[in-house]
């Protein structure tokens, strides 16, 4: 057991070295200056009085859930998360499930806004619809993948972030340390500013 608990941490360790980051301008770039263009878009957006939207199923909506909370409550920028059972089985009754983050989007997206799409696999219809509507109502997003590194939503943001392996596990760890990294990074920032 402890051999299994040391490989497994290793292999995480491995993996945020291979963790790639695009921009829609430029593949490629340094992780560490994908996690600053992250976070001054955030910044410059929220000082603009812009929110930050979270979409994820599974466990990237929890990651999405507990993500808006902390961007609310720990740097007070406004965040929220479609992913309240009540919104989900509307939408996805009324519409069908692929349009379940599309059409809230469409609702309470303004221009300017930041859109967080999660997914392990990057190929969740719903997440893609939902970054499609975003980016048509002039929103900027931000994209979690991992899975294959030709998946669709790798390179749909205006940010990307890929992650190299092909278990859930893995991906959504990342995912989760890549947000709160970009988020404690913020909360540190907005300390030295005073």
């Amino acid at each position: 057991m402890k051999e299994y608990a040391k490989n497994y941490y290793d292999h995480l360790a491995n993996l945020m070295n291979l963790v790639k980051f695009t921009s829609k301008k430029k593949s490629n770039i340094d992780f560490y200056a994908g996690i600053e263009m992250a976070c001054t878009l955030i910044l410059s957006q929220a000082n603009s009085g812009r929110k930050l939207m979270f979409i994820g199923n599974g466990a990237s909506a929890s990651i999405s859930s507990h993500m808006a909370i902390d961007f609310s409550k720990n740097v007070g920028i406004r965040a929220l998360a479609f992913n309240d059972s009540a919104l989900l089985t509307c939408i996805g009754n009324d519409y069908g499930y692929k349009h379940v983050f599309e059409k809230p989007i469409e609702m309470f997206a303004d221009k300017g806004d930041i859109l967080f799409a999660i997914s392990s696999s990057g190929e969740s219809e719903n997440i893609l619809k939902g970054v499609y509507i975003a980016k048509s109502k002039g929103c900027s997003v931000i994209t979690l993948s991992g899975f294959k590194d030709d998946n669709p939503l790798s390179s749909a943001g205006d940010i990307n972030f890929y992650v190299p392996a092909q278990e859930y596990g893995p991906v959504e760890v990342i995912h989760h340390s890549i947000c709160h990294c970009i988020l404690n990074t913020i909360v540190s920032h907005k300390e030295v500013q005073g």
